[in-house]
């Protein structure tokens, strides 16, 4: 499985906000900033302060989706 920060950047659009004015308002360092637009791992920490600063859920903002890899080996 596989991570997706999609839904965070949609809900961003929505409220009319920033990545860097989040990255600001929920006190964490650009390079979260950079690992959210490649849907790298985050730690459950920096999770906890986007939701806190968009008053939101995690399942608001994270998705777990199939990695391509792992359903290419399913098909072997």
């Amino acid at each position: 499985m596989a991570v997706s920060y999609k839904k965070l950047f949609h809900l961003l659009v929505d409220r009319d906000m920033t990545a860097v004015q989040l990255q600001q308002q929920a006190d964490y360092s650009a390079n979260i900033t950079t690992r959210l637009k490649k849907n790298a791992y985050i730690s459950l920490e920096s999770v906890e302060k986007i939701c806190r600063a968009l008053n939101c859920k995690v399942d608001d903002i994270v998705e777990f989706v199939t990695d391509d890899t792992e359903e290419n080996q399913n098909d072997a």
